[in-house]
């Protein structure tokens, strides 16, 4: 997992609220064998609509996805996150998470935005007036900010989430981490006990 600190970029305006991981991804790309290609996927049922946001040639280059609240409530798919990264956002923006959809963004890099619901309305009705408006999502300093409309609005992570971003620990490295303190354990730990080989 790369470290987040510093997230500069175009938002994508998703105006929908109560967005499930089954329509973030739908159950059919599940089968994958791979943990790749899931970016084809995203959203894959509402992209068949020539219409939808994502089809949208002015956002193309958005990292930032912007959404209504209640983002990826349902059913636990760490399928969902892999496919918003796959297509290229870092972070998404929304008043409010389904809980495991945020336990596994932040598992795998992304970063959950929970702005006040005044604050991301805001933000989203900015970006479909100008798609070129840059948003700056300060992973350290816990702050979002689009200068161009005034928007500067504070947003919390837990502690070790935020250690977690900034470093770039997923749960192998955070265990890593703490390799000297398991070494010692295993050269002192009784001779008597199993050992897998």
């Amino acid at each position: 997992m790369k470290p987040v600190r510093i997230i500069s970029a175009r938002g994508l305006p998703l105006d929908r609220s109560d967005v499930d991981t089954d329509q973030i991804i739908p159950s059919d790309w599940l089968k994958r064998v791979e943990r790749t290609g899931f970016e084809q996927g995203l959203f894959s049922e509402w992209r068949e609509d020539p219409s939808f946001v994502l089809n949208d040639p002015r956002f193309s280059d958005a990292r930032i996805l912007v959404a209504g609240p209640n983002f990826g409530t349902g059913s636990s798919r760490e399928h969902a996150v892999w496919a918003i990264q796959q297509y290229g956002f870092s972070a998404v923006i929304s008043p409010r998470f389904g809980d495991i959809f945020r336990n596994n963004a932040t598992k795998n890099g992304l970063v959950p935005v929970q702005l006040e619901e005044t604050a991301a309305r805001k933000l989203l009705h900015a970006i479909v007036e100008d798609p070129s408006l840059e948003i700056t999502v300060d992973v350290e300093q816990c702050v979002v900010t689009a200068a161009a409309i005034g928007l500067q609005a504070n947003f919390s992570l837990d502690g070790a989430v935020q250690k977690r971003l900034l470093e770039g620990l997923d749960d192998i490295g955070l265990t890593l981490a703490h390799s000297e303190a398991i070494n010692r354990y295993e050269a002192n730990r009784p001779a008597w006990l199993p050992v897998l080989s």
